[in-house]
């Protein structure tokens, strides 16, 4: 039942619109019709996310009169209520809450049975094959999502009553099932290992609602996973001991001493927390590691290693090749020659088992890879070519002129994270390309060099300048810090490229130096010291100036790329009034709302959660499509992604993706689009650093607009970052 307090009105509701919702602390603005309010729309304000358009609701709150918008009802707590009229009842089930009705079946439906129709399916639902057009199998699946419907009710009722939003409810329930009340009450620090989306703080306050003391061990040991898991997410693969006791101290507000037993409880289980001291330049620390990187990490330095040391080699003919008339081949057939340190890199890649090459842009690193495969393959080799994202990949493919993949479909990633190829399983490969190298993870990065079969070649590609990955680790810059690895970087620009504003700021920004914002026809300022009216000048630079002047689609073509995500100019505000400029609702189009977005047919969306379940192959964090289509009655959405397949999700899934109109620069990783417009504000103070400037330039292929202050562009090109992250790899290369 909702919770009543002091003061309290009941108010029977149906649910008509949403106006705005707040994803995160679940604030809903919504219109809803009453019994008392004589057919007019009223205003309901409060926590209603999860509530779908046409439930009604038994809700207990208080009338407030707000000075802009007038009379409203402020909603404490709700709970969802059966309709008892005919027209209740047909609003109800067309509402596109059960998957299978949509408005024309529930007319039918309730044109059949009247006021009994929810009884009947609720009770004898194999009558629902009364209706005409109504088969047995969509009878039958109709009775079983109303019973989903009906458990997850259930258990809404009792997650409301420990503070759990409705989408989070969902998901618990589809993950235990009839379980979910048992392990919410007694094991609610599993949510945050097992339910993707829900974090420490989230099961903590189920924890607390439930009755387990602040001071229990299973708590603090569920906060040091918690404060490693974030270390992860801020890119460490480890934390110092003192650090992470430090942290967790903080978080929890306990006493040092209770952390570090519990920290050592989780060392001696040795199934989540893993200890090692890991040498550093003036001795060692005591690092703490989450289980897979710690195993990862390891598992990445004796792959390479071994990859080095073999004596096998599955490119004999480049041992003993006679390299001038390698090159002469190469000039002939590409009718270009390569500079010096170009043909020092190919000579690598074709000699030695692990070789990265790096180097800025116009310096030469796709003419030099398409040599490589070019001479490969003149010599009869099995070569593969892969990248990180879709778009690299293409773009990979573009350049060789032969085909590329994804590194999750070249190894086959499963459900769980598995890969199809691994040690026992090898890639029949003798040369493996991976380009946007800076973007490998180290999980991601152990998986691919479990897959290469001794003797077989790894040639990593990637501007080591750029923001390190996504995912735990910088392997890129690691593996540049081991002198055991053989490396080129390329330095010098090409004249043609230097005459581009792309690339001559990029080096600019890269070395330090303030960018010319003045005098080249592919990269453009606009300035604007107000923060709050940025948001609305990439808007109009986007949706118009750029369509106008260069003819570029402006969904298609063109990326807002931001240093933040939150805050006027943060992708996330961008993303909603960009949105409304270029997909804005259109009558007779479907549209489905899912906690604070609402999602329309031409919307540019990206994943953000590796998925192995979807698709072909799996659908992985950073993969962007276009929605496509949009099935109130089935309850799918479509998404056609640049890797053009079709994807579907359930209404249910839409919590993995957001809208990509604008993206955070370290979400464009891996990407390249022809046009970027970067706002860049002093609101984003904490994130100016240079290579996140200098990665968010070197994304565009044609053009780059900044918009924003040039102090603030100012600090970003002087900051040069924000130091190394806590990994291993390196030492471990060496031992």
């Amino acid at each position: 039942m909702p919770q009543t307090r002091p003061g309290a009105t009941n108010l029977e509701i149906v649910l008509e619109r949403v106006t705005y919702a707040n994803e995160e602390t679940g604030y809903t603005i919504a219109r809803a019709s009453s019994a008392r309010s004589g057919g007019e729309l009223i205003t309901i304000v409060g926590p209603l996310l999860g509530a779908q358009i046409g439930e009604s609701l038994e809700a207990v709150g208080r009338w407030t009169s707000h000075p802009k918008y007038g009379r409203q009802f402020e909603v404490w707590s709700y709970r969802t209520v059966l309709p008892a009229t005919i027209q209740g009842i047909e609003r109800y089930l067309g509402s596109g809450l059960i998957k299978g009705i949509g408005p024309k079946t529930a007319e039918k439906i309730v044109a059949h049975f009247g006021t009994d129709t929810l009884d009947v399916i609720d009770s004898e639902p194999e009558r629902l094959i009364e209706v005409p057009s109504l088969g047995p199998k969509r009878t039958k699946a109709i009775a079983a999502a109303w019973e989903e419907q009906r458990a997850i009710k259930e258990v809404m009722v009792f997650l409301q009553s420990v503070d759990v939003s409705t989408s989070l409810a969902v998901r618990i329930f589809k993950k235990y099932g009839d379980a979910s009340i048992g392990v919410v009450k007694n094991e609610p620090y599993r949510l945050a290992n097992e339910v993707w989306g829900i974090g420490f703080k989230t099961a903590d306050s189920v924890a607390r609602a439930v009755g387990i003391p602040h001071d229990s061990p299973e708590r603090i040991k569920a906060a040091l996973q918690y404060t490693l898991s974030q270390a992860s997410d801020a890119g460490h693969c480890f934390l110092p001991a003192p650090n992470l006791v430090a942290d967790t101290v903080e978080l929890l507000e306990l006493e040092a001493a209770l952390v570090s037993a519990a920290l050592g409880e989780l060392v001696a289980e040795g199934e989540h927390v893993m200890a090692e001291d890991v040498p550093v330049d003036d001795g060692t620390v005591p690092a703490r590691y989450l289980a897979p990187f710690f195993h990862a990490e390891r598992g990445l330095a004796s792959g390479l290693a071994g990859l080095l040391r073999t004596g096998e080699d599955r490119l004999p003919a480049f041992r003993k090749v006679d390299w001038d008339k390698a090159f002469a081949w190469l000039r002939r057939r590409r009718d270009a020659e390569l500079a010096p340190e170009q043909a020092d890199a190919v000579r690598l890649a074709l000699s030695e088992k692990v070789a990265v090459l790096t180097g800025g842009p116009g310096c030469g690193k796709s003419f030099t890879v398409s040599s490589v495969v070019d001479l490969a393959r003149a010599k009869g080799a099995k070569v593969m070519l892969a990248a990180p994202t879709g778009r690299a990949a293409k773009r990979l493919a573009e350049l060789t002129g032969f085909e590329a993949t994804t590194l999750h479909r070249l190894l086959e990633l499963r459900p769980g994270g598995d890969a199809a190829y691994d040690r026992d399983n090898p890639l029949d490969v003798d040369l493996l390309v991976v380009d946007e190298s800076s973007m490998l993870d180290t999980i991601l990065a152990n998986k691919l060099v479990k897959a290469i079969p001794p003797g077989a070649h790894l040639l990593l590609v990637g501007d080591v300048d750029q923001l390190p990955s996504v995912g735990a680790g910088e392997v890129l810059r690691d593996l540049l810090a081991a002198e055991q690895i053989p490396r080129v970087r390329l330095t010098r620009i090409f004249r043609q490229a230097a005459e581009s504003g792309v690339v001559a700021n990029a080096h600019r920004v890269n070395s330090g130096d303030f960018p010319a914002l003045e005098g080249y026809d592919d990269f453009f300022y606009f300035a604007c010291d107000d923060n709050e009216l940025v948001a609305d000048h990439v808007v109009d630079i986007v949706a118009r100036r750029i369509p106008s002047k260069f003819g570029l689609h402006p969904v298609r073509d063109v990326q807002v790329l931001s240093p933040m995500h939150r805050g006027g100019p943060g992708a996330g505000n961008l993303n909603l009034k960009l949105q409304e400029a270029l997909t804005p609702p259109r009558e007779g189009l479907p549209e489905r709302r899912s906690g604070g977005r609402v999602y329309r047919v031409g919307d540019k969306v990206i994943q953000i959660r590796n998925n192995y379940a979807k698709g072909v192959a799996g659908v992985f964090n950073g993969t962007v499509g276009v929605v496509e289509a949009i099935d109130e009655v089935g309850q799918t959405l479509t998404v056609r992604t640049d890797e053009d397949e079709e994807v579907d999700y359930e209404f249910s899934e839409l919590d993995e993706l957001v809208h990509a109109y604008a993206i955070t620069v370290h979400r464009s990783q891996g990407s390249e689009y022809p046009a970027v417009v970067v706002p860049v504000t002093t609101s984003a103070w904490t994130m100016l650093q240079r290579n996140l400037i200098y990665t968010a330039i070197t994304r565009a292929k044609r053009l780059v607009v900044l918009v924003g202050s040039k102090k603030a562009i100012a600090v970003a090109v002087r900051t040069a970052g924000t130091g190394k992250r806590h990994t291993g790899l390196t030492h471990r290369l060496a031992s």
